[in-house]
């Protein structure tokens, strides 16, 4: 793939945007390899999934290219395949972290609020430019306001302005902010933290997350409820427990 640099070390699979030249801008191109890249993550064994990218921007957001002079069957088509990229990610079983070293903007900024964990070096800003333009950022408000809350996001979206990343981490869009030569050992350690334990308990975790999270609350408890009563009767739920009682490392044996 000439837009991305897909790279397995260990138990983590790490997916590098790699157009600098074009911002790492999403084009359609960019998409459907992204999506490739995430569903064959997905499918493998893989305990987790870095997102980075080259250059002096993480992602410029849309390539705006794709979208002059065309038709509407064709630009809804183009957001089709964008939110089912995002879905995607969200989709997999292992956690995505985003490791964002720059500026993301526009769907590069909903490419960061779909993963599910991100860290941002202190020379990373964030923004939905679309509202000092031509084209609001519709579609990349629907994950950053669930990120972020809707007046932040609003602020966001019509303002148009940059925020920086220690911002960014106080309206949650990322978890934590860090020196930029740190990044990669923060990402490192994040990651190290998030793929303890039962695989199948996380993918399974992070399922119900994602089911539950929007569900008006009493909704929320009655899905929880029946996975965690069928989770805890699974082999690994049960080797858990056992290792609790007995005092001894828990051994998981089960893959995402």
């Amino acid at each position: 793939m000439n837009n991305l640099d897909v790279r397995r070390d260990g138990p983590v699979t790490t997916i590098t945007l790699t157009r600098p030249e074009k911002r790492n801008a999403l084009s359609a191109e960019m998409m459907t390899d992204l999506l490739g890249a995430f569903e064959a993550a997905g499918a493998s064994d893989t305990l987790a999934v870095v997102l980075a990218a080259q250059g002096p921007v993480f992602s410029a957001g849309h390539n705006f290219g794709d979208m002059a002079g065309a038709d509407l069957r064709a630009a809804r088509e183009l957001f089709l395949l964008c939110t089912r990229m995002m879905d995607t990610i969200q989709a997999i079983p292992q956690p995505v972290v985003a490791k964002v070293h720059a500026l993301a903007t526009a769907a590069g900024c909903q490419l960061v609020a779909s993963c599910d964990l991100a860290v941002a070096a202190d020379t990373a800003g964030f923004a939905l430019p679309g509202g000092k333009a031509g084209l609001f950022c519709h579609t990349p408000l629907v994950a950053v306001a669930r990120n972020v809350g809707r007046k932040r996001a609003l602020e966001l979206a019509l303002s148009g302005d940059v925020i920086d990343a220690a911002t960014a981490a106080e309206w949650g869009l990322v978890n934590r902010v860090v020196p930029a030569a740190e990044l990669d050992a923060a990402v490192a350690e994040l990651v190290a933290r998030v793929t303890r334990g039962s695989a199948q308990g996380r993918s399974l975790g992070k399922h119900t997350f994602y089911a539950q999270v929007e569900l008006e609350q009493s909704r929320a408890y009655d899905l929880a409820i029946e996975v965690m009563a069928a989770a805890a009767l699974t082999p690994d739920a049960q080797e858990g427990i056992r290792a609790f009682l007995d005092k001894r490392p828990a051994a998981y044996t089960s893959r995402p």
